[in-house]
């Protein structure tokens, strides 16, 4: 898996990817570079890659309880086709550990702007990931990401804000969220039926995440079936819109200073649990 590959839109080589005892730097992975350098500013040693296109990677390190842990920022941009240009030249770079930060919509009504998911998995109503798998496969995060999730909103007192569960991934906003277009009486059913299914909120890059790490964790695990070869990936995303309120800009940096600390908060707890084993 880990073959040549072409490194078109970062500017970095695997030795930038590199540290944590051979797991390779945690990668957070918002949106936007805005994002990746408003979480870059809470590291130590900050290395700027930059890159033509403006999504640049940003390098460094976090303390934790006396241990340096080694760390990137990078943004995905919108939507699972960029999602999943840089997942792949992330991997194949080296990174196998990824922590998606975004935002979403509410689909349910006790999960209000302001609130947190920890998304477990996500449906797959886009057609990126699709190009890997039959949609019949589930799209699912990395289960020591998601406990990890929980252990650092607990620790931060963010436990009564988070909702963990099923989230939805979409390939478009505007018609398949608001009702743009001529198939609006469609994607409002869809959205409907999402909601009788307890799918707690949409947003557009999960599904690819997940799809592509699952692959990624499986080809090195046939090839090295110890801890340090495991791909993992989890996401949190705070929640900025819902049926009552719709955009609630004024919450947005609540929203945005929330997943953020928590975000690196569960990075410090997964880290010190691999590298103490």
């Amino acid at each position: 898996m880990k073959t040549t590959t072409r490194i078109a839109h970062i500017n970095a080589t695997p030795q930038d990817l590199e540290g944590n005892d051979g797991i390779g730097r945690y990668v957070f992975m918002p949106g936007s570079d805005g994002r990746a350098k408003e979480i870059a500013s809470h590291f130590n040693k900050v290395q700027v890659k930059t890159h033509e296109r403006g999504i640049h990677l940003y390098l460094g390190t976090l303390d934790a309880d006396g241990e340096t842990i080694d760390v990137a920022a990078i943004g995905s941009g919108m939507g699972c086709p960029s999602m999943e240009i840089y997942l792949h030249e992330l991997f194949h770079l080296g990174a196998k550990r990824f922590l998606r930060i975004g935002t979403a919509g509410s689909l349910q009504p006790w999960v209000k702007p302001g609130d947190l998911i920890n998304a477990q998995a996500s449906v797959r109503d886009e057609s990126t990931s699709a190009r890997y798998l039959p949609l019949e496969f589930p799209a699912v995060a990395s289960l020591e990401v998601t406990s990890s999730i929980l252990l650092a909103a607990e620790q931060l007192n963010l436990f009564d804000n988070m909702h963990t569960g099923v989230v939805h991934c979409k390939s478009s906003l505007y018609a398949r969220e608001f009702g743009a277009g001529p198939l609006k009486d469609e994607n409002q059913h869809y959205r409907k039926l999402l909601h009788q299914a307890g799918v707690l909120a949409s947003e557009m890059e999960t599904a690819t995440l997940y799809i592509q790490t699952q692959i990624y964790n499986h080809a090195l695990q046939l090839q090295d079936e110890s801890p340090s070869s495991r791909v993992m990936a989890g996401a949190i995303l705070g929640i900025v819109a819902d049926s009552e309120e719709g955009y609630s800009s004024g919450k947005v940096p609540l929203v945005i200073q929330r997943t953020i600390e928590l975000s690196l908060e569960t990075v410090r707890i997964l880290a010190l649990q691999e590298l103490a084993g």
